[in-house]
């Protein structure tokens, strides 16, 4: 596989077992940028409230969503694969309130196939019991968004292909 270059910073986003962990280290080795585990942002307290099945607050997540854009902003120009839900708009707002030039990699799929991949994750705090409330939370990327939707069919290399195919699509951020 040829590495592409590129400048963006990306926030592979989903609801949990959607694979961001899986394909954002592999985006980023196609891209040849670093990866940043969006879950290594959090406090210990969230990765408790998650690890007990209770879901966090927007009160929780805005710490640790200000934590990802941080990085993401330190990464302008240089790119960089970052993983993060991301679930709400208002979230990806937040991200990009302290990095503006963040595309999006929205991982989708259907709920049977993400809720099997969870039942056979190992190690992991994100509980089954939880994926109802981030499909609940989940909105979609919008128009006027900065990103692209890829289904999570396949296997990881596919799907980190056509998440490549379809970055190659977007406009080069301002540097």
């Amino acid at each position: 596989m040829q590495q592409v270059r590129t400048p963006h910073v990306v926030v592979v986003m989903g609801v949990a077992g959607t694979g961001k962990t899986t394909i954002g280290p592999l985006l980023a080795a196609r891209l040849g940028v670093p990866y940043a585990e969006g879950d290594d942002f959090h406090p210990p307290a969230n990765i408790a409230k998650m690890t007990a099945g209770t879901p966090l607050t927007d009160d929780d997540r805005w710490p640790w969503l200000d934590a990802i854009g941080r990085w993401a902003h330190d990464r302008h120009g240089l790119g960089g694969v970052v993983s993060s839900s991301a679930l709400k708009r208002s979230y990806r707002d937040r991200l990009r309130a302290e990095a503006p030039g963040v595309v999006f990699v929205h991982l989708t799929g259907d709920r049977a196939l993400i809720e099997d991949r969870m039942s056979h994750r190992q190690g992991h705090f994100m509980p089954t019991a939880l994926l109802d409330s981030q499909f609940a939370t989940l909105q979609p990327l919008e128009a006027d968004e900065a990103g692209v939707s890829v289904d999570v069919s396949g296997d990881p290399e596919e799907i980190t292909e056509r998440a490549v195919a379809a970055l190659q699509g977007l406009a080069q951020p301002s540097l």
